[in-house]
Formats: C-alpha cells, structure tokens, sequence
C-alpha cells in the first residue's frame, strides 16, 4: 500500500471517519542527476545567503514574507502551528453538488482516502453509498501544509477519492483570450461533430507515454554498452494553413474510419465551393463542334463530285 500522506478523519455532519490519505497516481517520469562530465560526480544545489555568500545549513533556513524590497517579515512555524486552522485534522464537508456543475479547470491532484482502522468500516460504507445513490459529489474544506484547501469527494469502483480544487479566485477569466466569432457553415459543424464521433472510443487505457518507453530504451542500451537505436528519418509534422476546411474535415473522417477498421462511401459530405465542370459537360460542349466540323467536311465532299449521268 502507498505510504501515508496526512491522517485525519472525514466530517459528515455528526458522522466522523478516521481515514488516511494515500496519493492516487504515480509519477513514472525518469528523471536525471546534474553532474560533471568530466568523472560523472554529482552536481548539487547548495543554499547560499546572499548577503554574506556562505551557504546555509538547513536548521538554520526559515520563512518569510517579503513586505517591500528591502524589507521582510519573518515567519515561524510555531507561529503558522498556532493560527485557526479549522481543518487541520478533518475533511469538513460543507455542501454536495451535481458533479456536472464542477468545472473541471479546478481540479488539482487525486488522493484516495482510506479507513484508519476497522471503526471507520461502517461510517466510511454509508458516505460512499450516499455519493453513488444521490449521484452527486461531496465540497469539503481541508488544510495541509499550514493551508485551508478546498477539496471534492466522489466515488472510484468502493473507495472515496478526494480531488484537491482550486479556490474560485484562482481560476482566470478567459474571455480575454476567446477568439472573434468566425463565420461557419453548418455543414462544417456537422461534419466536425462526425469527425468527433468517428474518433470517439470507450477506454483510453491503451495510451502510453511513448517519449518515455524510448528514453527507457535508451538507457537500457547504454547500460549494456550498446549504441543506442536511432530513430527512423521521418519529415516534422508541421502545422498548415487550411485551405479548404471541408476537404479537411472529410479527409480527418475518412483517416479515422480507416484506423478502426471501417468504411463507409457515404462518409462525406457536399464540398461548400462550386464543383468544377466535369468530362461528361465538356464532351457535350465539344460535341456540337463536332458536329459542325462534320457537316463542312461533308459539304466540300458533295460539292467536289460530279454529277451521275441518267
């Protein structure tokens, strides 16, 4: 089991849970060391004192807030141990809501909460079936690290999952950001909603992280004293301007019925631009050129013979 990450207990109106905090992902990223080339010693950040260059041990490293330039305010840990921190030691519950009204911009990370002892069985079952019946999701209030969060409990398979959130005065307005209203033909928007379903599927278990699998490689190459794999010579995808959005959109569709295995000549839509003249026009076009071509050879013809004689 992941090791614990904050103990306390769930409070659910009068109910109370002792629970344990577990973090509900893994981070599989490969990370490296800082060292010299030269002999492959280690490079660390030492804490230097700016004022005095000597570096500074870590008892001796504390907090404080910077009031102006040239001023600050110390800040010890005893004094933040002593402010009002209602939820120091709960997860307060303060409302439930529907979870399609969470905005999911305010998500932060995921922590599976876990009973802290067999007492908490009972309490811990009633909370989650309450969640899956009521089919909403549970607001608390929390604090860690000398902090008051906010936070949102739902339900993953039998255990209570609790998303930190992100207060709503953290989150930006993006109406700054929005584009200009672009002219669209309805068309083009149903073929960009077919475009989304011919790319929708129902489990996304199968991604991987391909940077990492190759950075695996690598190093497992080096570590056997092998020269690395070199990657295939291929041209960067690099980004076109749209000529003609509707080709685009039925190409995209078509590409991605063609990855699942499925055709469809029907999968196309009418191009918004005016077809171009066919063959079939142009040869009616030639033909009475043609026509009139045959009636002048026909003509001289007739006019060069000689009259039969009776």
């Amino acid at each position: 089991m992941p090791s614990t990450i904050w103990s306390g207990a769930i409070s659910f109106g009068l109910v109370t849970i002792p629970i344990k905090v577990v973090s509900a992902t893994e981070d599989h990223s490969i990370r490296f060391h800082q060292v010299h080339l030269e002999d492959m010693g280690r490079v660390r950040t030492r804490k230097v004192c700016e004022i005095d260059g000597e570096v500074v041990p870590q008892e001796d490293i504390g907090k404080g807030y910077e009031l102006t330039k040239d001023e600050t305010i110390p800040v010890t840990d005893a004094e933040l141990d002593q402010m009002p921190l209602p939820t120091a030691k709960a997860i307060e519950i303060v409302t439930f809501v529907d979870a399609g009204t969470i905005d999911p911009v305010r998500i932060g990370d995921s922590y599976y909460l876990a009973i802290d002892g067999q007492v908490a069985a009972k309490p811990y079952t009633l909370l989650r079936k309450a969640l899956e019946r009521s089919d909403k999701v549970a607001i608390a209030k929390f604090a860690w690290h000398n902090r008051e969060r906010l936070g949102l409990l739902r339900v993953r398979d039998d255990a209570i999952v609790l998303h930190a959130m992100r207060w709503p005065d953290e989150i930006r307005d993006p109406a700054e950001l929005a584009p200009k209203e672009a002219e669209l033909d309805e068309a083009e928007i149903e073929q960009a909603v077919q475009l989304a379903d011919s790319m929708t599927i129902d489990d996304i278990s199968r991604f991987r992280d391909a940077y990492r699998d190759a950075l695996e490689e690598l190093i497992e190459a080096k570590t056997e004293g092998k020269e690395p794999t070199q990657p295939t010579e291929g041209e960067a995808q690099q980004p076109s301007q749209v000529v003609d959005l509707m080709a685009a959109l039925n190409a995209s569709v078509q590409r991605a019925r063609e990855s699942r295995g499925e055709t469809d000549e029907h999968a196309t839509v009418h191009e918004m631009k005016p077809r171009k003249k066919t063959a079939a026009k142009k040869a009616a076009k030639k033909a009475p050129a043609k026509k009139a071509a045959a009636k002048k050879t026909t003509g001289k013809k007739t006019a060069g013979r000689k009259p039969r004689s009776a």
